[in-house]
């Protein structure tokens, strides 16, 4: 990503579980906006175009926010969305400047289709990487396609784009495909056929 999308901003006044509320009710996400330094602002986001942003960019997302007519770089460090309405409840954006990196968890992607008889055992969903704040990777794939039994992928076997950097330990495990177990529930039928013949 080498642009940010924008994003309007604006400060917010009010403090307290109430005032958060009326902004959401508004349509407005609470946010706060640290890093490099300065104070904590506390800001107000349109809701519609955050939530756009974040499921076009990920949960890493770079925003270009404009503060009172100032542009500011800021990633996206946390979101807390209600477990039963799924809507954004409160952000944390961290300041950064063009160029600099940064280090955030990054989701795998498993692609393909194991050998036969195997089954892939997922240890990890995240994976801990540095990379420049406009081009961190919306996920690191891990293919799959072929693998037999008994396969360990770590974290030093991922491949990563370039110019990004693994941080998570390198003997750390990521997944595993392994061979698929043989059902026991068959070989039980068999013996309760057994016993029913022998009475």
């Amino acid at each position: 990503m080498a642009t940010a999308p924008q994003l309007a901003t604006s400060p917010r006044e009010e403090k307290g579980k109430g005032s958060a509320r009326r902004a959401r009710a508004a349509g407005q996400v609470p946010a706060v906006l640290y890093g490099h330094g300065t104070d904590p602002k506390h800001l107000l986001l349109p809701n519609r175009e955050l939530a756009a942003i974040l499921r076009n960019n990920g949960v890493n997302a770079v925003v270009e926010l404009d503060l009172a007519g100032e542009k500011q770089l800021a990633l996206t460090k946390q979101v807390d969305v209600h477990p039963i309405r799924n809507h954004i409840e409160h952000v944390d954006l961290l300041i950064v400047k063009r160029g600099e990196k940064v280090i955030v968890e990054v989701n795998l992607l498993i692609e393909g289709t194991s050998a036969p008889s195997t089954l892939v055992v997922q240890e990890a969903s995240t994976v801990e990487v540095e990379a420049e704040a406009l081009n961190i990777p919306e996920h690191i794939v891990v293919s799959v396609d072929g693998v037999g039994a008994v396969t360990n992928v770590t974290a030093g076997d991922l491949v990563l784009p370039e110019g990004v950097t693994l941080i998570t330990d390198p003997e750390a495990l990521m997944l595993a495909v392994e061979e698929q177990k043989a059902s026991a529930e068959p070989a039980a039928a068999d013996d309760a056929d057994a016993e029913a013949a022998a009475e």
